[in-house]
């Protein structure tokens, strides 16, 4: 999953949640006082999938459970959905990626990933290497 496996591409960087809860993010350095996008790591989890299909059926998942009340999803929530359908070897660890600079992640995957608040799962949005979910953990400088 890194910057030479991965090209820029088209991907959503929405994240999954309303527009008040994406103002919402914690961090230092703030851009318009909400910390997206302007810090230095990403504490992220992630589910990927080859098909579109697959990850559509995890986000439903994780709608049914949380999103669609307006809830955020749970990090060992996140975690056991992640171990049941990504694809991706961190799947095996609940999708947990760790802390990782900008610069690491590249195109549509740093994007997303520096840019969902804290606590929030992005929509599924598609890179070179299949489609994603993000759950944000943490960021700092």
């Amino acid at each position: 999953m890194g910057k030479d496996g991965k090209s820029a591409g088209k991907g959503k960087g929405k994240a999954g949640g309303s527009d008040e809860t994406a103002s919402k993010g914690k961090g230092k350095g703030a851009k318009g006082g909400d910390g997206l996008g302007t810090c230095t790591y990403v504490k992220a989890r992630h589910i990927l999938c080859e098909k579109q299909g697959k990850i559509n059926e995890a986000y439903k998942k994780l709608q049914d459970g949380w999103l669609s009340n307006g809830d955020k999803v749970p990090a060992a929530e996140f975690a056991k959905v992640a171990q049941e359908y990504s694809e991706c070897p961190s799947g095996k660890k609940g999708g947990d990626l760790g802390w990782f600079p900008r610069g690491k992640m590249a195109g549509p995957f740093q994007e997303v990933a520096f840019n969902t608040p804290i606590g929030v799962t992005s929509a599924p949005f598609k890179s070179t290497h299949g489609y994603h979910i993000i759950l944000s953990e943490g960021r700092k400088n």
